[in-house]
């Protein structure tokens, strides 16, 4: 059981990954349809980047190098 929780769990971390990276590309047409979705520019592209990376973090996903940054809001991936 304890292996099956394991690998879930990387799975986990390798989709917040994934997620993260997608979002950066892009950043000029995803960024005007999140504004249209949530309503509001408040939570933009990089907070949801840096959220992304956060959870990754929490679960043993990366090093946790981006909460050093001089801006967390902004991380550099």
């Amino acid at each position: 059981m304890r292996l099956k929780i394991t690998i879930e769990l990387v799975e986990l971390v390798e989709l917040l990954e994934f997620l993260r990276d997608w979002l950066a590309p892009d950043h000029g047409q995803l960024s005007g349809s999140l504004t249209r979705f949530v309503g509001c520019e408040a939570y933009g592209l990089e907070t949801i980047r840096a959220d992304l990376a956060n959870f990754a973090f929490l679960l043993g996903g990366n090093d946790g190098e981006h909460l050093l940054a001089p801006d967390a809001n902004s991380p550099e991936f």
